[in-house]
């Protein structure tokens, strides 16, 4: 199965084959993109754009399959746990139907709406259902460009959904953090199901362009001191690490209130641990700040962890594996 993830800067392609129980990578490619994303295309001009790089990195790879699992941008994808009585499976699907209008911000016949039961407990006589929803424009664009590309799509789903499938811990209680170009994503996950998501527009380019100001370079030398000196306080005399401070405390932030949210309204557990991944993971010395400042163990995902690898392959993927969290669990949806 393919996993294709079409982020701000570039497209990352995973094809994973099953043997058994054990996942096996059959191919993998990033290409470069900063033209427009599907939910953005005007034109079919625009999705023929994104439909040649794609044709372009499939070459490239060499891979076999047509079918495809595709993501959509988590800012573009309502998701709420809602709570009924106990209800059976068909009782629920009727439920879903006529109360996820209340729930979405969209009309429900300009959605596209998928729900998995989370939880049915008997002391508090109560069903927990994820709903999922998704604009019907927004998906139809990206599988018209999967279908441009000579491919056959067989899922979309939100970016953290397929995240939480190849990061989350077996069990207990953890928070996901997607640390990308445009947004950062988080979910909590309890025994690897999505209990709770929130999006917010800050993320790596703000990181950049903060140092940008503050030191006085351009956007792309920021790019650099980014990546090279992070949040070190021994580096350039601690000047990049002031410069991003500001914009992290604003993420952190909004981490601690989700969290917060999570446990006051939706009587939730808090995480015992935060797994990041996204390319402003890797940035010098931010796992430790996180841990300090989150109060809690933090960690980089391996995304490539329960995937059978060559030793050529993890040679090449160890280094660029916090921009493949996305696509690797894409190729792991089996339903």
């Amino acid at each position: 199965m393919l996993g294709i993830d079409i982020g701000t800067k570039s497209i990352k392609i995973i094809e994973l084959a099953k043997s058994g129980e054990t996942w096996v990578l059959k191919s993998s490619g990033a290409v470069g993109y900063t033209g427009v994303s599907p939910d953005k295309a005007q034109t079919d001009e625009d999705l023929n754009n994104i439909s040649e790089v794609l044709k372009k990195v499939i070459k490239q790879t060499g891979v076999s399959s047509k079918d495809v699992n595709l993501s959509l941008p988590e800012a573009l994808v309502f998701t709420r746990v809602i709570k009924f009585p106990l209800l059976s499976d068909e009782e629920v699907s009727a439920a879903v139907k006529w109360e996820a209008e209340q729930y979405i911000p969209i009309p429900v016949n300009e959605a596209v709406i998928q729900y998995s039961i989370l939880d049915r407990n008997e002391t508090t006589s109560q069903t927990s259902v994820l709903l999922v929803a998704a604009p019907k424009a927004v998906v139809e664009k990206y599988v018209k460009v999967m279908r441009m590309a000579g491919l056959t799509p067989i899922s979309a789903e939100s970016e953290l959904t397929a995240i939480a499938r190849c990061l989350s811990p077996e069990s207990g209680v953890s928070l996901l953090l997607d640390l990308g170009t445009s947004a950062t994503d988080m979910a909590i996950v309890k025994n690897k199901k999505i209990v709770f998501t929130r999006s917010i527009p800050v993320a790596s380019d703000a990181f950049t362009r903060s140092v940008s100001q503050a030191l006085g370079i351009d956007q792309k030398q920021a790019e650099e001191y980014k990546k090279t000196y992070g949040l070190s306080s021994d580096q350039l005399e601690g000047k990049v690490k002031t410069a991003l401070e500001p914009v992290l405390r604003m993420v952190i932030d909004e981490i601690k209130k989700a969290i917060h949210f999570y446990e006051s309204e939706e009587k939730g557990e808090i995480p015992m641990s935060v797994v990041v991944t996204g390319g402003a993971s890797v940035m010098p010395d931010i796992i430790p700040y996180l841990t300090e400042n989150l109060g809690m163990e933090t960690v980089v995902g391996n995304p490539f962890s329960k995937i059978n690898l060559d030793p050529e392959s993890a040679k090449i993927l160890v280094s660029y594996s916090s921009i493949y969290a996305t696509a690797v669990g894409l190729a792991m949806r089996e339903e």
